[in-house]
């Protein structure tokens, strides 16, 4: 059950979710936003339509939490490969440090890591955030968690949005994904139901720190 929301927190759809993001490039010079949401709620994909399409003059880039993911050598070693993608499988001190340095601006260029699906590791250094751009965004499930080192990203954020959809469509997408990327329809269904599921509902109780809810 998603926890209830402040009155004042606005439900917007995605077209004025891009209009708000624009504004308040244009208001401010430069803002970090970060969506947070359910497995397979649509954060990367909201993500994308964010930083493309910037206020006019703007410079945008995507930075995924999932770049953060602990290296499947250190899961195995860890002994919790068989709960990739729950909090304490990234590496998540490392993640708010990026975040904190991309907000300070004062390298020419931060390099941040991406994650590659098909061969599910991350990837360092894959994703380059300039001094100047002035609209960057990340996105990933544990943005509003109220846990150390977690509630860091709420610091060097400048709003943090709660992307939303159908569960049965969310569970359905999340079955999907797993099976292109090498699982059976069997195999999907019980990860979701035992991992991603698990994870949503972890999930869901931040949903009322959010500062916006992003209909999807």
């Amino acid at each position: 059950m998603p926890s209830a929301l402040p009155p004042d927190v606005p439900v917007l759809g995605v077209a004025a979710a891009i209009r708000r993001a624009q504004q308040l490039t244009v208001d401010s010079g430069r803002v970090l936003i970060g969506l947070t949401g359910a497995p397979g709620s649509g954060k990367s994909t909201l993500g994308a339509q964010l930083v493309g399409a910037p206020a006019a003059g703007a410079t945008a880039v995507l930075v995924p939490m999932d770049g953060f993911h602990l290296a499947q050598c250190e899961l195995i070693r860890l002994g919790i490969a068989d709960r990739k993608g729950s909090p304490d499988t990234f590496d998540a001190s490392g993640y708010v440090a990026l975040l904190r340095r991309i907000s300070e601006a004062t390298d020419a260029v931060v390099y941040a890591p991406a994650f590659d699906r098909g061969q599910e590791e991350p990837i360092a250094g894959a994703i380059a955030v300039p001094a100047h751009a002035n609209c960057i965004v990340t996105e990933g499930n544990y943005l509003l968690l109220d846990a150390a080192p977690w509630r860091g990203v709420r610091e060097v954020t400048t709003e943090i949005w709660f992307c939303e959809i159908d569960d049965e469509l969310r569970r359905s997408r999340l079955v999907a994904r797993h099976q292109e990327f090498g699982k059976s329809a069997q195999e999907a269904a019980a990860w979701v139901a035992r991992v991603d599921e698990t994870n949503a509902a972890l999930v869901a109780a931040t949903r009322h720190a959010a500062d916006v809810i992003v209909a999807i």
